[in-house]
């Protein structure tokens, strides 16, 4: 029997864009090169977008997103209360106050039913979590953010390819972020882009990303107080090489997680994600909700020692120690989001996965499973 630890995910870097990236150290022009621009190209074509701004990660893509609107203290940003904390926390160092919104339990995304009741006069944005690669409901949440004058900038750090009615996620609000993460999609190590159909907002945040260096009169001045958030060249080349297969790496994917559904859906003890007809999933995560009954965190020691490594999906935001003490939240604030945080695990998902491997995934899960119950 195959004894190897399957990891939770596994980046898998082509052969071209290895070379491509030994090529980048030997020119010796390592920042801002070729790849970047190319990489940006083809993102902007991939995502049907005008301006792709390749940058360090996902949270320096959220954080200067916040920057681009001057977001600052007294403002509030509506996030919702089940995700990784790179949201919140891009808020709180802006100055603004995260105000948390309970999650849908059968996306686990933003529950839109209950935004408008956190709306305020403070409010400015609202930060759409597409969760474990699910769109997130937002074209309701557009006409929301529409009716209150309100910013939307899409977190679809999990989510590159996925699509809401034929459309790219990350391309319906004002800002898209995504991340290159080595769980991700596809992975430069670390980094993001920022996508935008906004000249202006584009232009400020390509400034931003450089120390807030921009070109007037011919010549380079620095307008903005920026930051240093630029992607590397060789990280570039990467990402660019994966790009050219990302239907591939999606497509297969997805057919894992139908292989989870098949397998999994008749549990007594598992909820698998539930499909809608006019989301297309790319699955980041393969994300189960456990029966209650269930010990979530010994299930994850159990697999661990048949060689499986899973992990919680997300954490509920109400229940880390910053928001928990800085703003009093009772765990139960956030009932679905709580439950999401105890109940939900990960599996195993990445192209590379055998069919023989995704079989001892399920047959450890089953007979760990029936050790509990």
């Amino acid at each position: 029997m195959d004894k190897r630890i399957l990891k939770l995910a596994r980046p898998y870097i082509y052969p071209k864009g290895i070379r491509d990236a030994v090529n980048v150290f030997k020119s010796g022009n390592l920042v801002q090169g070729k790849f970047v621009h190319e990489f940006e190209e083809g993102l902007k074509n991939y995502l049907g977008i005008k301006h792709a701004i390749l940058l360090s990660s996902g949270t320096a893509a959220l954080h200067l997103s916040l920057m681009a609107f001057d977001i600052k203290k007294g403002d509030e940003i509506i996030i919702p209360a089940f995700t990784y904390p790179a949201p919140a926390n891009v808020v709180e160092i802006s100055g603004a106050k995260p105000v948390f919104v309970d999650i849908s339990p059968e996306d686990f995304c933003i529950d839109v039913s209950k935004i408008e009741e956190k709306i305020t006069d403070r409010t400015k944005a609202i930060i759409v979590v597409h969760e474990f690669g699910q769109a997130a409901e937002i074209s309701k949440i557009i006409k929301i953010a529409d009716k209150h004058n309100l910013i939307v900038i899409e977190d679809a750090a999990c989510a590159l390819g996925t699509e809401f009615k034929g459309k790219k996620a990350g391309t319906f609000g004002n800002l898209g972020c995504f991340s290159f993460h080595p769980r991700k999609i596809i992975t430069t190590g670390e980094g993001g882009v920022v996508a935008s159909n906004n000249d202006e907002l584009a232009a400020r945040i390509r400034s931003l990303r450089n120390h807030g260096i921009a070109k007037k009169n011919s010549q380079y001045d620095f307008l903005l107080p920026g930051l240093n958030y630029r992607m590397t060249d060789f990280q570039a080349a990467l990402g660019l090489s994966q790009l050219e297969k990302i239907e591939e790496i999606t497509k297969r994917r997805i057919d894992i997680a139908r292989f989870y559904d098949r397998e999994l859906s008749s549990v007594e003890w598992i909820t698998t994600p539930k499909r809608f007809p006019d989301r297309e999933m790319v699955y980041q995560t393969y994300h189960i909700l456990l029966d209650d009954k269930i010990d979530r965190d010994k299930l994850i020691m159990t697999l661990k020692k048949h060689g499986i490594e899973t992990n919680l999906g997300a954490q509920a935001l109400q229940c880390l120690t910053f928001y928990k003490k800085k703003y009093g939240f009772e765990e139960e604030s956030f009932p679905n989001a709580l439950r999401s945080y105890r109940s939900g695990l990960a599996l195993p998902i990445y192209p590379q996965l055998t069919h023989k491997q995704l079989k001892r995934i399920v047959g450890s899960l089953q007979r760990s499973l029936d050790e509990f119950c």
